[in-house]
């Protein structure tokens, strides 16, 4: 297992998140301005082996909030839906502390209400994670156009300049 750590910064903060494909959620994140750095692997769910896609996101806060990158994570994956690949996708908030614990399920319980169905996002503490191969590390910003990019990535990113415009990284799509 392999844990990139993060040189933060007193503004910097770290989440790790998952739900979805790594390579569409790395892109999600990518496109927002004050992430910083996004890290696409697996989630240690529990010992020894089970583990879950994600990304560990690197974020400026006094840039873009815990709040704000949870809400985004809600509407780009689906976090309400208990579908056959929930296993390997899980949907899930990793915390490093449980000051971001209190963090993300009063985020969960705030956006609860702009969704018909019930969020079945979790708040889990992070406890290990292993990055994805090294092919397919920044896979939509090496891939633009190929067709698994424009089927999956490219409405996401849509999604996040219609309904997160102030967020998004001018021209990254």
């Amino acid at each position: 297992m392999v844990m990139q750590e993060f040189k933060l910064n007193n503004n910097k903060e770290k989440i790790t998140l998952g739900g979805g494909c790594h390579c569409c959620t790395e892109a999600v994140f990518q496109s927002l301005k004050g992430v910083t750095n996004v890290l696409q692997g697996y989630a240690l769910l529990k010992a020894p082996n089970k583990f879950s896609e994600a990304v560990i996101v690197e974020f400026d806060n006094s840039i873009i909030t815990l709040q704000d990158l949870i809400e985004i994570h809600l509407y780009t994956h689906k976090s309400t839906s208990q579908h056959s690949m929930r296993e390997n996708y899980v949907s899930a908030v990793y915390v490093f502390s449980e000051i971001q614990q209190m963090q993300a399920i009063n985020a969960i319980q705030k956006f609860q209400k702009h969704f018909s169905k019930t969020i079945i996002t979790e708040v889990l503490k992070f406890k290990d994670f292993k990055a994805s191969r090294e092919d397919i590390q920044n896979y939509y910003l090496k891939n633009p156009s190929k067709p698994f990019c424009e089927r999956y990535i490219h409405p996401k990113l849509q999604l996040l300049n219609e309904k997160f415009k102030y967020h998004t990284k001018e021209n990254f799509i």
